[in-house]
């Protein structure tokens, strides 16, 4: 749809204070300068030819085939040590920030947490337009990990996003006012979305996530201009018992994946679900699809233990017209420990066997760097990119098939897994360089205990996964206590890996957890990593060999990929910042602050914010409560509280750290937000459908003795 020029001033059309009930939309004053012809001028042509446009970054991996590579190289491994930052700008919101910013012609549009989007001038950081969805609080309870945001897609003349609570909404790229919104999954399910939708062939391309709550995964296509359903594919089959979907997967669903399902998976969802890589490629108009994890982890609940299940844990490739099955690569079949293949897909052509070819690379959580033929969906080779993985010995290069270690298929007996269910790598953008052939990620060595449950009790809403979930994370003191001493703290590093040859060409010696990457013509790798827990840092490292150039302290943790854009002839490398909750477990507690979005350039001038304080101290109720109500409150905890508010308590304050909190204090206070709901709007709904108000008051005891055991190492120094 052509877009009209618009005048040189937006006039302000809304004033947001607080959550409003409906969606707003806040516009400033931008110089004539600043803007294009046409916003969001982006089609179909355009992102075939992106990379020759190395001024903007036009969608989520840069192109089409997502390397984040860029060609600009005025910062390079020379003048990179007068990189400094030139603008940043804060959000509106404390909460995780996952985002990759697009740039078009002068104008970049990122999204944050609650699911907003911010226009802004790419040279200055001024604030063009903001839309507010609004979403409601009580969507946050759908998600496993926050309530992020991965990123927007730009094409002709809209930005598009989709929102926690599960629509699929058009902006009009000069306004930020709403063109059409559709919702892409019924209200109540336990469904979210947190990653970049996708465009192409005049599609909009969009899954969620739900995985680890019952929800069934799929993928739908939209008609750009009109929000039409076009198609809709499922990736695990549903009822037996029921009609078919109507859907375009009922073909392959039915023929291929329901073979492989055993019991009444149906009732649970099965899992599955695409909730962050979705690739295009324009060479055989084919869409990757990325799966997730099974629902619940345990197989011997969810398939009576036996059964590929797929298509859990898989890249599926379909047509990018009509949705329909062309083949499929399961990663990791029998799927059990949380290995989603969920990670970014590289587009890429290798010289493999003597001749050129058309390849996708990619690292997911189960360890294996996996390289695929884009055509046929034949493996070409599966390597660890980690050592000590020990779930499979090697993938067979002729079926394609991993070699599962038995005890690795746990029933009732405990099992330690290298890597863990925090995977060996997740959903932190990769790059991929032509240069050096090399393809660069956050790698992370880590464990854990898989300690089946004697049941299985599905419970919608609630993250009951077959095993112990604490347990599986042995970097907390209750899990430490019951994992062997196989189960090890995570090691992270940037990686540099040759997927030709399947070893590593490097790992960055002082590197730590870190966050997606970008690799550029400059001969340099930017990454964003931790710095004491909730602080981040912002790192360039030479791409050939691995050593660090030039650092910046920033006051957020870095998790979110970096991008490269040029305006008026200046080179800029910006990068949203804003740790999530999972990151800022076991680290100590600050004051919340503002995510924000930071632009580096040579000789920038700008200077960013302090580093934030540390949070208020313990605050315990006067009253030690028995050992068996502290035992009950941490069985409740456990279940219902740690995935949001730290395991064993130990949060890092971007949801608030429960052993500082005045409510622990005042009992009327603690019931009214546990069970009454009073901090709905922030996403912490009333638990009065899971916990009685003596349960309630148990969790409240056991926090407070974890609050009085924080104040003793306060007041002792440590």
């Amino acid at each position: 749809m052509k877009k009209p020029w618009i005048s040189a001033t937006l006039a302000v059309v809304a004033l947001l204070c607080g959550r409003p009930a409906a969606a707003q939309v806040v516009a400033a004053a931008v110089t004539p300068s600043a803007r294009p012809p046409r916003f969001g001028n982006v089609d179909d042509a355009r992102l075939l030819r992106a990379a020759r446009e190395p001024q903007d970054w036009l969608t989520y991996g840069g192109t089409w085939d997502e390397q984040r590579y860029s060609t600009l190289d005025q910062i390079d491994t020379a003048t990179v040590k007068q990189l400094r930052p030139a603008w940043y700008f804060d959000f509106d919101t404390t909460r995780g920030q996952e985002s990759t910013p697009l740039v078009v012609d002068g104008v970049m549009y990122v999204s944050t947490a609650w699911s907003k989007v911010y226009a802004l001038d790419a040279r200055t950081g001024r604030k063009i337009w903001l839309y507010d969805p609004s979403v409601p609080g009580p969507a946050a309870v759908a998600t496993c990990c926050g309530v992020v945001n991965r990123g927007v897609a730009v094409y002709e003349g809209k930005v598009y996003v989709g929102t926690l609570d599960g629509r699929l909404v058009a902006l009009d790229a000069a306004t930020g006012k709403p063109v059409w919104s559709v919702r892409t999954f019924e209200p109540g399910k336990v469904y979210a979305i947190t990653g970049a939708p996708r465009a192409a062939r005049g599609k909009i391309f969009i899954g969620n996530s739900g995985s680890d709550f019952g929800g069934r995964g799929y993928v739908s296509a939209y008609d750009a201009a009109t929000g039409k359903l076009v198609w809709r594919f499922y990736t695990v089959p549903g009822d037996p018992h029921a009609p078919p979907d109507g859907a375009v997967s009922d073909t392959a669903l039915a023929r291929i994946a329901r073979p492989t399902w055993f019991g009444e998976w149906y009732r649970y969802g099965g899992g599955g679900n695409v909730w962050n890589a979705i690739v295009y490629d324009p060479d055989f108009n084919q869409l990757y699809l990325a799966t997730g994890n099974g629902y619940p982890w345990n197989q011997n609940f969810r398939s009576e233990g036996k059964g590929d299940n797929l298509f859990l844990s898989s890249i599926v490739a379909v047509d990018a017209d009509t949705g329909r099955y062309r083949w499929h690569y399961q990663e990791t079949p029998e799927e059990r420990w949380d290995y989603d293949s969920v990670a970014d897909i590289a587009l890429v052509e290798l010289r493999i066997g003597g001749r050129r070819r058309k390849v996708l690379l990619q690292t997911p959580k189960n360890g294996f760097c996996y390289v695929i033929d884009r055509k046929t969906g034949k493996l070409l080779s599966a390597k660890p990119y980690i050592p000590g993985l020990n779930w499979a010995h090697g993938v067979d290069p002729q079926t394609g098939r991993p070699n599962i270690v038995a005890a690795a298929l746990y029933g009732k007996k405990p099992w330690t897994g290298i890597p863990g269910a925090g995977g060996a790598h997740v959903w932190q953008p990769i790059a991929f360089s032509p240069r050096t052939g090399l393809m660069y990620l956050a790698a992370t060595e880590n464990s854990s205990y898989y300690l089946p449950t004697p049941r299985f009790t599905f419970v919608p809403g609630v993250a009951h996964l077959g095993i112990v979930l604490g347990a599986s994370l042995p970097i907390t003191p209750s899990a430490a206590q019951s994992a062997p001493a196989s189960a090890s703290r995570p090691r992270s590093y940037l990686l540099a890996w040759n997927p030709v040859t399947q070893t590593a060409a490097w790992r960055a010696a002082d590197s730590a957890e870190g966050g997606g990457v970008l690799v550029t013509a400059g001969g340099l790798v930017f990454q964003g990593r931790s710095r004491s827990g909730l602080l981040g840092e912002f790192d360039a490292y030479r791409a050939d060999d691995g050593r660090r150039l030039w650092s910046w302290k920033t006051p957020n943790l870095i998790s979110a990929g970096p991008i490269t854009y040029s305006v008026g002839g200046e080179q800029y490398v910006a990068v949203t910042s804003g740790a999530s909750f999972y990151q800022s477990m076991g680290a100590r507690a600050r004051v919340a602050q503002y995510g924000r979005l930071i632009a580096f350039k040579l000789q920038g001038t700008a200077t960013l914010p302090a580093d934030p304080p540390f949070a208020p101290p313990a605050n315990p109720p006067a009253a030690i409560a028995s050992p068996a109500k502290v035992a009950a409150g941490a069985e409740y905890y456990g279940e219902y509280c740690a995935r949001c508010h730290g395991f064993d308590t130990r949060s890092g304050n971007v949801i608030p750290d429960l052993r500082r909190s005045a409510a622990l204090t005042e009992p009327r206070l603690w019931r009214g937000v546990v069970l009454g709901g009073t901090l709905a709007a922030r996403g912490m709904i009333s638990w009065s459908r899971f916990l009685t108000p003596a349960q309630s008051d148990a969790i409240r005891a056991y926090v407070g003795e974890q609050a009085r055991a924080l104040q003793r190492q306060e007041r002792s120094g440590d």
